[in-house]
């Protein structure tokens, strides 16, 4: 009976402890539950990327701290081996918490009669991260371990590791592993070294105190601890350890990096929300233009500015924006980005004139036409040098960027014609007063840089407007719309690519167009081949004006300098279209021949001066004066030497002239009704 009423006595022992321990463990298991998380998801640095995914810029976090997002897939797996090992070497086996870390930990403490070691797991960390909390108290360490249970069962281990490191501290204003790696090795954190992927698992211990950039004696010590324990633990040899012993320290934080600062800040606030931004820039392009632009200011005025864009114009895809030189510059205005500024393109207009005449038979590469003295009602435009050519091919009034010729070609356009085309090629152009006037082909419009550079990819494409785009993905549907003839298109190309290149620059490498607005306020240069295209500004922020600044000499050699930065071969132009008429002058059917400027009329001059002396071929004595004489022709006369007008409204049909210097000269004469002759003589 005894022995009976023991075995009672236990089964009710065993029943009631089971019970007790079934409803311990479900107050436990809702005590876990109820856990109050902190947010899992944090507030990351807006990340800009090129078009290799390399890191254009990045910008802080609202309370000032970097923090780029990562993945496990951007951390070096050995970094991630060596962190469990080092921190948690059972991470993968426990639920939160390791009972037997801390039943170590506390019998070396009790051994010991201090703390030796510690017992958080990684998970425990994460807790601490989440909740930016203390270490230090014991309320703080069962709150770390009542999250780190809580954690353990709404995530996986992946998710709870990548918390970690994207969250993990490095000291100052460092966050996460990929802003650590960025800061102190300037590289990324997928590809870490031994020795430096020991230093980031140091780190976060003592984050301050063991700042390589302030205390590398501190984290040397705690780096070769790492490397100590991961020896102990059969991850790395003897060998490897002592190698990455003799690694170097950082000493000083890298800056993040900062390129296409103007496009990245135009891409955030077009997306204000948007996490990471996939552009189309290249940034070993970007780097070398912005170095270029760097170099183009050296010794120019302090306020002097330049921007560059440089595009592939078969995709419309822009590879390089360089919206000024020196972004923080206050004193050149550094934060302006002068891609977008409206500004006067001077002369860059005129291969769309000329362009448009082609179009519409008005003109050929190789109609002569006057470049001389000519009112158009009360305008009365200039040459830039202001000499005066006289009569010579549409081809060489382009290269030579005459004014008078592309003014009477846009009179018998109309102004109006000039805009729509503008408007064709995919440019809203600002016309100051809102009626177009000629002065519309020499700059007086407002267009941007980006204007024109898309204006002159449409040209490269064979006169099809290729509207440029920077975001990836997000190419323009409205490309393909015909706004010149491929013929009228190549013959624009043809003539520029014959515009001799700046000094030291290779011949034939680009079709190219220089232009310098009125008052030297704005210098351009903007060309092509037949895959890139690119565009140089220089001037002012300001718009002040720049004595002395042409886009040939300031401009055209930088634009030359930004397509050897693509270090590859040039890409040829296309050849003639079936319908291009490549012929000589002589060849030209007869209305083609000659542009009459005035009304737009092509005929063959009739009664016009010619000159009787001296002869086309005469060789002349030196002597202080000449006699010239002219026969036919209508007075009063206009004589001119090598384009500079020497004699105005004469009517004498034998005149005096100083005698040129010693060479080759040209001697012009033009009557009343604008028809002219000249002759080519050699002065002894």
């Amino acid at each position: 009976m005894m022995s009976r009423w023991i075995t009672w006595r236990a089964l009710v022992f065993v029943a009631v402890f089971l019970l007790f321990a079934a409803t311990l463990r479900d107050r436990f298991d809702q005590w876990i539950a109820e856990t109050d998380l902190p947010p899992l998801i944090q507030e990351t640095s807006v990340e800009v990327l090129g078009r290799n995914g390399a890191l254009l810029r990045a910008y802080t976090v609202a309370d000032g701290r970097w923090r780029l997002k990562a993945t496990l897939d951007h951390v070096d797996p050995r970094y991630l081996e060596m962190l469990i090992a080092f921190e948690d070497k059972r991470f993968y086996g426990h639920n939160g918490v390791d009972p037997l870390a801390m039943l170590r930990a506390a019998a070396q403490a009790v051994w010991n009669g201090r703390i030796v070691s510690g017992a958080s797991t990684l998970t425990m960390q994460v807790a601490r991260l989440l909740e930016d909390g203390s270490t230090g108290r014991w309320e703080g360490k069962f709150r770390q371990i009542r999250v780190a249970l809580a954690l353990e069962r709404q995530l996986s281990k992946e998710e709870i590791l990548t918390l970690y490191v994207n969250r993990a501290p490095f000291g100052g204003n460092l966050e996460g592993v990929r802003a650590a790696s960025r800061a102190y090795f300037d590289k990324p954190a997928t590809r870490l070294t031994t020795a430096q992927a020991a230093l980031l698992v140091a780190i976060p211990q003592s984050p301050e105190r063991r700042r390589p950039d302030l205390h590398s004696g501190e984290v040397q010590a705690a780096r070769e601890r790492v490397l100590d324990r991961l020896v102990d633990g059969k991850l790395l040899t003897t060998e490897e350890a002592e190698v990455a012993k003799l690694g170097s320290i950082p000493h000083q934080r890298y800056g993040f990096p900062k390129l296409a600062p103007h496009l990245s800040d135009r891409a955030v606030a077009t997306i204000p929300l948007l996490e990471a931004h996939s552009l189309t820039i290249d940034s070993r392009l970007q780097q070398q233009l912005e170095a270029l632009a760097q170099s183009a200011l050296r010794g120019q005025n302090l306020s002097m500015q330049v921007a560059i864009l440089l595009a592939d114009h078969r995709t419309g895809e822009i590879l390089a924006w360089v919206g000024s030189e020196a972004y923080e510059n206050s004193n050149r205005r550094g934060f302006v980005d002068m891609t977008q500024a409206l500004r006067s393109p001077g002369s860059t207009l005129k291969p769309l004139v000329y362009g448009l005449a082609f179009d519409q038979g008005l003109a050929h590469p190789e109609t002569l036409i006057d470049d001389r003295p000519t009112a158009f009602g009360a305008y009365f435009p200039q040459n830039f040098d202001g000499v005066f050519r006289g009569t010579l091919p549409i081809r060489k009034a382009l290269q030579l960027s005459l004014n008078i010729p592309v003014v009477s070609v846009t009179e018998a356009l109309g102004p109006a014609q000039l805009v729509a085309g503008l408007k064709r090629a995919g440019i809203e152009p600002v016309i100051p007063g809102g009626q177009p006037g000629l002065a519309v082909a020499l700059g007086g419009v407002g267009v941007t840089l980006m204007d024109l550079v898309t204006l002159y990819a449409g040209l490269a494409e064979s006169g099809q407007t290729r509207e440029l785009y920077w975001r990836q993905g997000e190419a323009p549907e409205r490309n393909g719309h015909r706004f010149l003839s491929e013929k009228s298109a190549w013959y624009v190309g043809d003539i520029l690519s014959d515009v001799p290149p700046p000094l030291n620059a290779p011949a034939g490498r680009l079709a190219y167009k220089t232009g310098t607005s009125y008052g030297h306020r704005d210098a351009w240069a903007i060309g092509y081949d037949g895959r890139y295209v690119a565009g140089v500004w220089m001037g002012r922020a300001d718009g002040t004006s720049v004595p002395g600044a042409f886009g040939g000499e300031l401009a055209a050699p930088i634009l030359f300098e930004a397509f050897a930065r693509l270090n590859k071969p040039p890409v040829p132009l296309s050849p003639p279209p079936a319908a291009a008429l490549t012929v000589a002058h002589s060849e030209l059917p007869t209305p083609l021949k000659y542009f009459k400027a005035r009304d737009a009329a092509f005929e063959e001059p009739a009664g016009g001066p010619e000159l009787a002396f001296p002869p086309d071929g005469a060789a002349l004595q030196g002597m202080d004066i000449f006699v010239a004489k002219v026969r036919d022709g209508e007075a009063p006369f206009t004589w001119l030497l090598n384009g500079a007008p020497v004699r105005i409204q004469e009517r004498a049909r034998e005149v005096e002239l100083p005698n040129p210097s010693k060479g080759f000269v040209t001697l012009s004469v033009i009557d009343a009704q604008g028809r002219s002759a000249r002759s080519e003589v050699f002065v002894q």
